[in-house]
C-alpha cells in the first residue's frame, strides 16, 4: 500500500467510524425517553434529585455503578427495600446499623418529611430505569449474599434451577430465594448472626415453632409450614422485634408476594425455608 492509499484508507475509515458513532448516538437519544421512563419524571422526582445533590449523596453512594463506592449502590434500593423502610431509615440511620459492628454509619442528614418523600420518589424512578443489567453486581447494604460454602470472591447472583416436573421443591425454593423480585436474599441472609435489612433466616423453622406457641403471636398459623407461608403473604401478621424491621405495626417486608407469586412458588419457598433449622 502506497502512502497515498494509506492516507485515503485512514481518512475513509475515520469518516466511517465517525458516522457509525453519530448514528449510535442519535439512536441512543431516540431511546432515552423510553429507557428512562421520562414521562414518569414528576416534580417530586426532580425535587428528590435536588435533595440527592444538595446532600452530596454521591460522595458515598453510587447510582448505576457510578459514585464513590464507599457506601452501597442505590440503583435498585427502592425495589429492594420499599418506601416504609427507606423513610424510617432516613429519619434515623442509627436505628438500623451500628458503627462499631458495621464499621461505617450513614450520618443523619436531618431531612424533613417532604425531602425524604421527594428523595424516595427520585430513587423509585431511578430503580425503574432500564439500565440493561448495570451494575452487574450491585453493592448491597450489609451482610452477605454468599451461599454456604461459597468463596468471598464468588458471584452473589442467583443461579436459578429450571422449574420442571419432578424437581425437588426445596431446590426450587432455594432458587426462588435469589430470583424473585424483589429477591429474598437482598434483605435476608441464611447465615446465623448475619442480619441485613431483614433478620437472618438461619434457624427460622425452629424459631417459628416458638413464635406460634408464644402469647404475643396473633396470626392464624398452627404449624411451621403455615407460619412461613403466612410470613410471605402477610408479613405484618407477626413483627420481629426491633425498629429496623417494622414501624407503626407494619413490617418493612414487601406485602406484594401474595399477589406476585403463585401458590406453588410460595410452597416451594416454604419447603426451602423449612430446611433452615
Amino acid at each position: 500500500m502506497t502512502n497515498r492509499q494509506a492516507r485515503h484508507f485512514a481518512i475513509a475509515s475515520t469518516a466511517l467510524a465517525a458516522l457509525i458513532f453519530l448514528a449510535l448516538t442519535v439512536d441512543s437519544h431516540r431511546q432515552f425517553p423510553q429507557l428512562t421512563n421520562e414521562d414518569q419524571i414528576t416534580p417530586a422526582v426532580s425535587r428528590g434529585q435536588d435533595v440527592w445533590h444538595a446532600n452530596n449523596c454521591i460522595n458515598c453512594h453510587t447510582l448505576f455503578g457510578e459514585g464513590a463506592y464507599y457506601a452501597p449502590d442505590l440503583t435498585k434500593i427502592a425495589e429492594h427495600r420499599g418506601e416504609a423502610y427507606l423513610r424510617a431509615y432516613m429519619h434515623d440511620p442509627s436505628q438500623f446499623y451500628d458503627e462499631q459492628k458495621h464499621r461505617r454509619l450513614m450520618p443523619n442528614q436531618n431531612l424533613s418529611d417532604e425531602e425524604i418523600g421527594d428523595l424516595i420518589a427520585f430513587l423509585d424512578w431511578v430503580s425503574k430505569v432500564d439500565n440493561q443489567g448495570w451494575p452487574p453486581r450491585p453493592i448491597y447494604v450489609t451482610g452477605t449474599l454468599l451461599r454456604e460454602g461459597a468463596s468471598a470472591g464468588s458471584s452473589m447472583t442467583a443461579d436459578p434451577r429450571p422449574v420442571a416436573p419432578g424437581n425437588d421443591p426445596r431446590a426450587l425454593g432455594e432458587s426462588l430465594f435469589g430470583s424473585v423480585s424483589p429477591a429474598c436474599n437482598a434483605c435476608h441472609s441464611t447465615r446465623a448472626g448475619v442480619n441485613m435489612a431483614g433478620p437472618s433466616l438461619a434457624g427460622v423453622a425452629t424459631r417459628a415453632r416458638a413464635v406460634i406457641s408464644s402469647a404475643g403471636y396473633e396470626g392464624e398459623a398452627t404449624d411451621v409450614t403455615a407460619y412461613i407461608r403466612e410470613s410471605i403473604r402477610t408479613p405484618s401478621a407477626y413483627l420481629v422485634p426491633g425498629p429496623m424491621y417494622s414501624a407503626n405495626g407494619v413490617s418493612f417486608m414487601p406485602s406484594t408476594y401474595g399477589s406476585t407469586l403463585s401458590d406453588e412458588q410460595i410452597d416451594q419457598l416454604a419447603a426451602f425455608l423449612e430446611t433452615l433449622k
